[in-house]
């Protein structure tokens, strides 16, 4: 592609120059200054340890006004003679209450107002007194990272809206967006091109409209800049994509069928042409679209740390962290369903962190499905193992959805979900192993202990200094800066850990010297700084494609919301006539909703619409909300969208999707669709079980 083209200065492509650098730019410049909001944080704990006055000696001193060296007699005979002149001079002859002048009290008055201005000054004069050259110096670094700090905070809207645009036009240009197939024939290219030439035209008059509304409300516009980066950003993703339309990559197949056509068509265009249809057409409310994707400015933190965890990924990736831990298991000659299963169970953990199936795949669903394959599980178990990679740890602590439930459901709290949360987690890493049995094809054995013990152990060796640079980094993160690795700081904490795990590996251990396994496709860089540029590049797309989807699901969750179609279902009690058959409809639609909602989106609008329904029902608040992620889960693993499969895709490239199909021809029917079907069964059967398992013993008991 003409932007992949190498160029003269330093030896990068214009994509690396314009797309890669910012983004890098601002993910790094975000870790920058939240290690100063800490340190800024510490350095006031500090300061009022050694100066117990620190919180007035980092500020300027203010100098009282007043005279502390008045002459008392003198300014009383003033006072004295004003009052009397205001006396001659009364109108009204001081027939309204005119009293004596009481000069010992004026006396006495001055007197203590003398003796609180010498106060004031005293307290002044010591303060100035302890502001010593070093206290200036601390307080300069103080004030300066306080600065760095207010400036984080007072832009991480334009943080996000050029990390959003930049990714969104990279993914536009290298025709990274996701959609149920990629796009492969001329005819992919135009239909798909088409709808996102629509899309954007709908988001840039919505953007035009929301700007110049505000305008004529006569109003001042709060974040107007975010509203002009709207206008700007969408509209340069329509020349974007006005320009790819003319120039369609010359290895396009010829022909093409419509069919196909219309399931290349990115999913986030679907989304934003449904809702324009909506906003624009039905209701004529054309600003209402970037009204609801304007919400992801409300929380532009949580979707800045999204780009973080796919940073991490791709950063990952690079690393040889992943083959290290699985050259731990392989002296076992674990049967490959057995080693999916453990792979799935440990990606758990990471998305507990991230709260969101679709972000770990991303950030590390290439590495999760490049150590399956290292080890020798067929293609098709790979991907069913890595769609499936996020998909049990939302239920289990610290999970950002579980937070954010219990922030905007007051019958449930982080306790409960959580306690109930470890339970469903045994339940689907139970159902997994033992569906992914149906089709294994060896026996289930394992080698022996005094045969497989030593070499394990000798192959977790390789691991002890990245655990060592985990746990001292992470240490130095909580008693340095207070900031202990949790939900809140994970974002910002981990991308520095594996950045320090590539350091250690290019410059002290040099891995990329050592012999490693690798699978068919499998590229490595050769140095830190590849390595770094090659995680960037990548990031860039799928940061775009996964936020466009976020940002435009918003849309849809809006449609939804303004057509009150919910808002009618909660109003009549005795719509669903029984809990069971309410119980069935509600895993329907929650499931539908998981196909084409983000998580995050989702919850918002099952908070004020469906869980009202089912609490109405009977349903136990806790019950439904562990239905609902279930749910989710299952909706984003089932067909035709499939979110977490086309993820998978995405990282794991279409090239390898084409060979699990070759790979599998002429088998049975589980062979074949292993990848769609092992997810799908186990979800399924998960689900069954959470939603009319407690009906059926409650009935029972």
């Amino acid at each position: 592609m003409w932007w992949d083209m190498n160029m003269n200065f330093l030896g990068r492509n214009l994509r690396e120059w314009l797309s890669s650098l910012p983004v890098f730019v601002v993910l790094l410049g975000v870790l920058l200054l939240s290690i100063g909001e800490n340190l800024n944080s510490q350095l006031n704990k500090l300061g009022n340890h050694i100066w117990p006055d620190y919180h007035i000696l980092r500020l300027d001193v203010p100098i009282p006004s007043c005279d502390p060296n008045i002459d008392l007699e003198s300014e009383v005979t003033r006072i004295v003679a004003q009052k009397q002149q205001e006396a001659a001079n009364d109108p009204f002859g001081g027939m309204f209450g005119g009293d004596d002048i009481n000069e010992s009290a004026i006396r006495e008055s001055l007197g203590k107002q003398v003796l609180l201005c010498k106060m004031k000054h005293e307290a002044a004069q010591k303060t100035l007194e302890q502001k010593t050259p070093q206290l200036a110096k601390f307080v300069s670094v103080d004030m300066a990272l306080s600065a760095l700090s207010q400036f984080r905070r007072d832009n991480n809207q334009i943080f996000l809206a050029i990390v959003f645009f930049v990714c969104a036009l990279t993914a536009t240009l290298t025709h990274h967006h996701i959609g149920l197939r990629p796009m492969q024939t001329v005819l992919d290219y135009r239909f798909g091109l088409s709808a996102q030439l629509v899309a954007n035209i709908a988001l840039t008059y919505s953007s035009y409209s929301y700007l110049t509304n505000g305008w004529a409300s006569g109003t001042l516009i709060q974040n107007e800049h975010i509203r002009w980066f709207y206008l700007f950003g969408f509209a340069t993703l329509t020349l974007a994509t006005a320009f790819r339309m003319l120039t369609i990559p010359k290895d396009a197949k010829p022909g093409g069928t419509i069919g196909k056509a219309l399931l290349s068509v990115p999913l986030f265009a679907y989304m934003a042409i449904s809702s324009a249809r909506f906003f624009i057409f039905e209701t004529d409310n054309p600003q209402g679209m970037v009204l609801f994707v304007d919400k992801i400015m409300d929380q532009a933190s949580l979707f800045l740390n999204i780009g973080l965890y796919i940073w991490v990924g791709m950063l990952l990736k690079q690393t040889y962290l992943g083959e290290y831990i699985f050259r731990v298991f392989k002296p076992w000659k674990l049967p490959p369903e057995l080693l999916a299963f453990v792979a799935v169970v440990i990606m758990a953990v990471p998305t507990a962190y991230t709260g969101a199936s679709g972000i770990i795949i991303i950030a590390m669903g290439a590495v999760v499905y490049a150590e399956l394959r290292r080890v020798g599980a067929r293609r098709n178990l790979a991907l069913a193992a890595t769609a499936m990679s996020g998909s049990l740890g939302v239920v289990l602590r610290p999970c950002l959805l579980v937070l954010l439930i219990a922030m905007l459901n007051k019958e449930v709290t982080t306790d409960m979900m959580y306690g109930w949360g470890i339970k469903v987690f045994l339940l689907t890493s139970f159902l997994f192993f033992l569906v992914s049995l149906l089709a294994k094809q060896g026996p289930m054995k394992v080698a022996p202990v005094s045969e497989a013990l030593m070499p394990s152990l000798n192959a977790f060796r390789p691991l002890i200094p990245y655990i060592l640079i985990f746990v001292v980094t992470a240490a130095a993160y909580a008693f340095l800066l207070d900031a202990h690795l949790d939900e809140h700081t994970a974002p910002v904490v981990l991308p520095m850990i594996i950045l320090l795990l590539l350091v250690y590996e290019y410059t002290i251990k040099h891995a990329e010297r050592e012999p490693h396994e690798t699978y068919e496709g499998e590229q490595r860089a050769s140095s830190l700084e590849m390595s770094v540029r090659r995680a960037t590049t990548d990031t860039t797309v799928h940061i775009g494609a996964l936020l466009s989807i976020m940002a435009l699901s918003l849309t849809v969750g809006g449609v939804i919301e303004d057509s009150g179609i919910f808002d009618q279902v909660a109003a009549q009690s005795d719509f669903f006539g029984s809990v069971w058959s309410a119980m069935i409809a509600l895993v329907i639609v929650l499931v539908i909703i998981g196909m084409i909602m983000d998580p995050f989106g989702a919850i918002i609008l099952v908070s004020g619409t469906l869980a009202q329904a089912a609490y109405s029902q009977g349903i136990n608040p806790l019950h439904f909300w562990m239905i609902t992620l279930v749910a989710f889960e299952l909706g984003y693993l089932s067909p035709p969208v499939a979110v977490n499969h086309l993820l998978t895709r995405q990282v794991v490239g279409e090239e390898e999707i084409e060979k699990a199909k070759e790979e599998t021809r002429g088998m049975n029917f589980w062979m074949r669709h292993e990848r769609y079907v092992l997810p799908l069964t186990v979800m399924t059967i998960a689900l069954v079980l959470v939603a009319f398992g407690p009906l059926v013993y409650m009935e029972m008991f």
